[in-house]
């Protein structure tokens, strides 16, 4: 049975369209191979790459090892002496931040003192009525001590007086019974000199910093300088 015209027509386009279909397709596929041959090319550039940068750097490495073991040959106690550098690498670290910490403490110590507490440079202005009041001295320095019991004593007050050296029992005491402080800070333990000031600024309690002997003569009372 033969096939009619439109028939043939038909099965013409058809085919047609399947080889316009395989070239496309098979245009595609080329350039997909040669993207591929492309990348691949360039993964093997990178891998000679690669492999000659590890050559290199093994061949370094085995360089430096020969060295280092001639110049510990040539040299004894040299794995001793590099690890004694480490260590004192780490200890001047150490140093260092244990001088920023003292800096950081000093800073803290030279901090405002509480209201409570007169400052050390309103000391020698500091006029206080003395009469029939119990007026501790903290100082280690003899001569401060009998200046302010001179003071005290001439404006009928009541004189005790402490080194600062007693035990913390001690010194707590006097500090409750007295009813005015005066503490010569630069001659006084660093554990004194923090008693005393925590003590007046948990009472309240009346207390004077002085840094000199020169300076209790601001508690001399008005009337008695007059003399």
């Amino acid at each position: 049975m033969g096939l009619s015209s439109d028939e043939r027509q038909q099965l013409q386009r058809e085919h047609a369209a399947l080889l316009a279909a395989y070239g496309r397709v098979q245009s595609h596929c080329s350039r997909l191979l040669a993207a591929q041959a492309g990348r691949i090319e360039r993964l093997e550039s990178e891998n000679l790459q690669l492999r000659a940068r590890l050559i290199r750097q093994e061949t370094l490495l085995s360089w430096e090892r020969e060295d280092r073991a001639a110049l510990e040959r040539a040299v004894p106690g040299l794995p001793r002496r590099a690890a004694l550098a480490r260590r004192v690498g780490q200890l001047m670290e150490r140093v260092q931040a244990l001088m920023r910490e003292r800096l950081a403490w000093q800073d803290r110590l030279v901090a405002p003192v509480p209201s409570t507490v007169a400052p050390r440079s309103e000391a020698p202005a500091v006029a206080v009525a003395l009469r029939e009041k119990s007026v501790l001295c903290v100082s280690e320095d003899a001569m401060a001590l009998m200046l302010t019991r001179k003071v005290v004593e001439m404006a009928g007050g009541r004189y005790q007086g402490r080194s600062g050296k007693e035990d913390a029992d001690t010194l707590e005491a006097s500090l409750v019974a007295a009813d005015l402080v005066i503490c010569q800070t630069g001659c006084v333990s660093h554990g004194a000199y923090w008693r005393v000031r925590d003590h007046c600024t948990r009472t309240g309690k009346e207390c004077v910093l002085v840094d000199r002997p020169e300076a209790l003569d601001g508690l001399r009372p008005t009337e008695t300088a007059g003399r």
